[in-house]
């Protein structure tokens, strides 16, 4: 399965830009920290990498939001 490199922006609203495809994690994991390492701090996206079977699992993945996880400090 390939690893995907997407842009992803959040303002105005969620947007995925592909970027890249790797065969191997070193490599898609050496582009992603070169890409973040190169963009602007205070932009207004993050470079995601996300291992898929395709284009279309990688963006579903991706457009899903995550429930925070718990605070041990609640109880």
């Amino acid at each position: 399965m390939p690893y995907y490199i997407y842009k992803v922006f959040s303002f105005p609203i969620r947007r995925l830009e592909k970027l890249e495809q790797h065969q191997a994690f070193r490599d898609a994991s050496a582009r992603a920290k070169a890409l973040r390492a190169a963009s602007a701090p205070e932009a207004a996206s993050s470079i995601k990498m996300i291992l898929a079977e395709n284009e279309l699992q990688a963006e579903d993945l991706l457009s899903q939001l995550r429930a925070p996880q718990p605070n041990p400090q609640d109880d």
